[in-house]
């Protein structure tokens, strides 16, 4: 998928006490997206937000809702998720017993529907679902945590997914999430991602939120 690099902002790394806030200024300083990480504890080793947070951000943002389950059973969720506001809902490879049919059901949603495979996840396990999504996110860090290192590893598999899209021909947006900074995003591009969830890069950064977005979409312009 060519085209204009999007952004998505990603709330895990965000203040809470000002989430609302912090959204809408991503919102008017051109982010794309707004990524929803939501984490059960069991998954991975950490918990995060839930339906009601993502409820609560729609009407907040015009934005589409990138939201980006790591959980244990997540088809017991999505209709749920899709109710609070999901514009999109992702899912992973390494949760799911019944890929395909879960991907059908977020798509009867009238949701977009993504697969997340983790850093250790070959390519292979997701190479027959392509054709029926429309987002897949490549994890360059270990799901659960915020502010990790960025895997340098990942830029291989981004690459190779990139050229397994274009052999086949497939529209689908290649999200790369996990340890994204000024420095490795260009980089991340190059090997062939138009999405980027960014966190504490964004939502941290001493410049601030709109400032930060400035900056990061001109270095991957």
């Amino acid at each position: 998928m060519k085209g204009k690099v999007k952004l998505a902002p990603s709330i895990l790394s965000a203040d809470f006490v000002r989430l609302g806030e912090q959204v809408a200024e991503a919102t008017r300083a051109g982010a794309d997206y707004i990524h929803i990480d939501v984490m059960d504890g069991h998954f991975v080793p950490n918990i995060s937000i839930g339906i009601p947070i993502v409820a609560s951000l729609r009407p907040r943002t015009n934005l589409p809702l990138d939201v980006h389950l790591m959980i244990q059973h997540p088809e017991q969720y999505v209709s749920q998720f899709a109710d609070s506001g999901a514009d999109i809902i992702t899912v992973h490879v390494e949760a799911c017993s019944s890929l395909h049919r879960l991907i059908h059901s977020i798509k009867e949603l009238n949701v977009k529907a993504g697969i997340a495979l983790n850093p250790a996840t070959p390519l292979t396990y997701v190479e027959e679902i392509l054709p029926y999504v429309d987002l897949i996110l490549i994890m360059s860090v270990e799901p659960g945590y915020g502010g990790q290192s960025f895997i340098p590893s990942s830029l291989d598999k981004i690459s190779r997914l990139r050229k397994m899209l274009d052999n086949k021909k497939l529209n689908i947006e290649l999200e790369v999430d996990g340890g994204i900074t000024i420095d490795n995003a260009p980089g991340i591009v190059k090997a062939g991602a138009n999405v980027l969830a960014i966190g504490s890069s964004i939502f941290n950064a001493k410049e601030g939120i709109s400032q930060t977005m400035q900056i990061f979409r001109k270095a991957v312009s």
